[in-house]
């Protein structure tokens, strides 16, 4: 249910020719309820976060190594969805933790600015 002015903005950044984007416009404007509740019915159920619990493990020697320092972290995930609890276990050395925290803070940055902040707010 977005107005005509953010619909064109949106598509703008699209590349199409005008001849197109008026084509789109008027087809949204057509379909603009039915749209809507095939979005909402096709929206996917996805879990939330609802705990976290986590362990750091070194491993300081083997048999074949005896001066060796190899650290993990044990993920466990709680997750909720429809009433159901799930868990999720994962496990990584702190390099690929670090890559993920940052690719996640990428992300989060990313959602500030003024084009995402449009598509949200279209979403919705």
């Amino acid at each position: 249910m977005i107005s005509e002015l953010d619909f064109q903005d949106s598509v703008f950044v699209l590349g199409f020719s005008e001849e197109l984007n008026k084509l789109l416009l008027q087809l949204y404007l057509d379909n603009r309820k039915e749209i809507r509740t095939i979005l909402s019915e096709l929206a996917p159920a996805l879990p939330s976060y609802h705990s976290l619990e986590w362990r750091l493990d070194v491993q300081l020697a083997s048999r074949s190594l005896r001066q060796q320092i190899k650290p993990s972290v044990t993920l466990k995930l709680h997750l909720k969805q429809n009433g159901d609890h799930t868990t999720e276990v994962l496990q990584s050395d702190p390099a690929t933790l670090l890559h993920l925290v940052q690719q996640l803070e990428q992300a989060l940055e990313e959602m500030k600015t003024n084009h995402c902040r449009r598509v949200v707010r279209n979403i919705k």
